[in-house]
């Protein structure tokens, strides 16, 4: 089983990829994207972990199986993702909370 090298010149640029990244997520932390803030930070973040598992975990290189293995992990994230989010969305929108009556605490 040979070993893939990978050049320091592709280290070097994903390295500079993801502090672009990192600027771009802490501009976009101070903007107002209303209900998309969210989608924007996940999706920055989304790209940057890729690269990382790519590159700096090789998997790029690595066998299939472990591609695999990968695939289905973020398969299961989705599963588990969307389980989530489809309970959030059965969720009451407006919930009021009130302050109890000063009677309540102490009674005449």
């Amino acid at each position: 089983m040979s070993e893939h090298i990978v050049s320091p010149k592709v280290y070097i640029a994903i390295f500079a990829t993801l502090m672009l990244g990192t600027g771009i997520t802490v501009w976009a932390a101070f903007q107002n994207f209303g209900p998309f803030n969210i989608v924007i930070a996940l999706a920055i973040a989304t790209i940057k972990a890729t690269l990382v598992v790519l590159y700096f975990m090789h998997a790029r290189y690595s066998p299939k199986r472990t591609q695999l293995v990968i695939v289905c992990s973020i398969f299961w994230l989705a599963i588990m993702l969307a389980l989530t989010l489809s309970d959030y969305d059965t969720r009451p929108r407006e919930v009021r909370l009130t302050q109890p009556a000063a009677s309540q605490f102490f009674p005449a």
